[in-house]
């Protein structure tokens, strides 16, 4: 959500997950079990809350809201830490589709459709947006709700604009969340999210929500953290709807799977890779996140969830030289060697570099990390 929802561009897109050409938090989510997210004591914080205090009260905040917010609130170290430690790069598109349209990501999407069917119907009869795009978007931005993040959002923002590397936006941040809770829609107790502020099924940020949470349930709140994801993505239909979703248009799919619509485009990603047929309503979508590899995984996980087949082009060998076909056997071997990759879907991310290192170590090579045509002969 422009300015709102990608504070990095981070892991996948960057990352997965989750509103706009602006700032997103696209980290993992993590645990608040995490010692490093339990409050500390800190000074400085303690100061820079005693100042803001005072900016929340100008900005309109009610003094029982903001005492109450920020006397619960406390400085997590593990947030800057996360904040400090991003590595960006960007994922190839191939990879971005074996995570955000994998196997069990189309079976689980397809799962929560049916079971959500009436409820998604009628986002889409009020919105126009199709029914297997919002459902798409839950899955990307929060496994369908498994991850919205258990993070005190007031503690992390806090913390976040007190460091003041990004001070300005947190800053606005913390106030719109302060606003939300006036408000009356969350208590601070039950806001939480990402470390970085992301919040609910949808991952807005307070600002975006702010701009484009509805309440559809008609109970008087617009709750996209609880257990019933209806606000949510209600929501997420309503920030495509008012970024100009056209009603009836596809977005639309790989060339020569999908006709172009009028004024449609061509667009390969990834060089060597297949083309897709990209209408306007593609453009919409990268208003939610700002990145090709995102609007075409959100599209294709929604064409999967609506009954469409996996991707019929293929990619090229990484620089490595290894097809995905390689990279999953190559995880399959070594975790059969006992040096576990933590998954086997062909993406050679952290945990199937740091297997790779243990095993080279383990056969006196130099632990570069490093997957290889010959690594993979070896474990055969």
């Amino acid at each position: 959500m422009q300015v709102s929802r990608r504070f990095v561009t981070m892991g996948m897109a960057a990352t997965l997950g989750a509103c706009g050409g602006g700032f997103r938090a696209e980290a993992p989510l993590a645990p608040a079990e995490d010692p490093t997210l339990r409050p500390v004591p800190n000074a400085g914080y303690d100061a820079w809350l005693s100042g803001f205090r005072g900016r929340a009260l100008s900005a309109g905040i009610d003094s029982s809201v903001v005492d109450r917010a920020l006397g619960g609130a406390g400085y997590l170290p593990g947030v800057i830490e996360r904040d400090r430690n991003q590595t960006e790069f960007t994922r190839t598109l191939e990879d971005y589709l074996s995570i955000a349209a994998s196997e069990e990501r189309v079976a689980t999407g397809r799962q929560v459709f049916r079971q959500y069917g009436s409820t998604l119907s009628s986002i889409e009869q009020r919105y126009g947006v199709p029914a297997e795009i919002v459902t798409a978007i839950w899955g990307v931005e929060s496994r369908y709700g498994a991850r919205r993040g258990d993070i005190p959002v007031v503690s992390a923002l806090s913390t976040l604009a007190y460091d003041g590397r990004r001070g300005q936006f947190f800053e606005q941040q913390l106030i719109a969340a302060l606003r939300i809770l006036q408000n009356g829609d969350i208590s601070a107790d039950r806001m939480t999210g990402s470390w970085a502020g992301a919040m609910g099924h949808t991952q807005f940020i307070p600002t975006s929500y702010q701009a484009y949470a509805v309440d559809f349930t008609g109970d008087g709140r617009r709750d996209i953290w609880s257990e019933d994801p209806t606000d949510a993505l209600a929501s997420a239909a309503a920030y495509l709807s008012r970024s100009g979703w056209r009603s009836g248009q596809r977005w639309v799919g790989e060339a020569g799977t999908a006709a172009a619509p009028g004024g449609g485009s061509r667009l390969t990603p990834q060089p060597g890779g297949p083309t897709f047929v990209v209408g306007r309503n593609f453009s919409v979508i990268k208003r939610y996140n700002n990145s090709d590899n995102y609007a075409i995984g959100v599209g294709h996980l929604a064409n999967r969830i609506a009954g469409a087949g996996p991707i019929r082009g293929s990619f090229p060998p990484d620089r490595y030289g290894l097809t995905k076909e390689d990279r999953v056997a190559l995880q399959q071997r070594l975790t059969r060697a006992g040096f576990d990759t933590q998954g086997t879907d062909g993406v050679v991310g952290p945990d199937t570099r740091a297997a790779i290192s243990a095993y080279q170590r383990s056969a006196g090579l130099s632990p570069t990390g490093d997957p290889s045509p010959q690594l993979l002969a070896r474990l055969r």
